[in-house]
């Protein structure tokens, strides 16, 4: 084989090798997504297939101005003084938590301009929930989510129960 030739078979072995490993031509089930946009904040839904059937969904809440924090998780019903709103997500249709959501990013405190109230919030910016979930149906669920943004000076109007839809197969 010539020189010539044989950089030719290598160079076609490196090419075939590159798209079997990046996924080209497998089977893999593509992730679901959804999305919505309310009160300045975009959340983002990924339901994304783990191997045995196990399933993981992830929301991420991302506020649209800078300086703007979402609400802790763990935030009163009723918030701090009644200030705030808790995150909320749920899932309901084909789909059962079988887990509870975990954050990408741990809670500070925020201490809005002329109060004396301290309220738990993520640093500014995006934060991912994750949550374990199961398929029990066919192909379609419903994500609920609440929450509400804040920055130093300024609380956007909370978001309740708000529907975000998915189809998987």
């Amino acid at each position: 084989m010539t020189s010539s030739r044989w950089w030719n078979v290598a160079a076609g072995a490196v090419a075939t090798a590159v798209l079997v490993l990046s996924g080209c031509g497998t089977s893999r089930v593509p992730e679901a997504t959804g999305s919505a946009t309310a009160q300045g904040v975009a959340v983002a839904v990924t339901l994304v297939p783990l191997s045995g059937g196990q399933h993981s969904l992830q929301v991420t809440f991302s506020p649209r101005q800078a300086g703007f924090h979402i609400y802790s998780i763990d935030l009163p019903a009723h918030g701090v003084d009644g200030l705030g709103i808790p995150t909320r997500l749920s899932v309901r249709g084909d789909l059962t938590a079988v887990g509870m959501p975990t954050a990408n990013r741990a809670t500070r405190l925020l201490r809005p301009a002329g109060l004396p109230t301290e309220i738990p919030v993520y640093p500014d910016g995006p934060v991912t929930f994750t949550v374990p979930v199961r398929q029990t149906g066919a192909h379609q669920a419903e994500v609920m989510v609440s929450y509400g943004a804040c920055s130093e000076t300024t609380c956007l109007m909370p978001v309740s129960d708000e529907v975000i839809h998915l189809i998987f197969h």
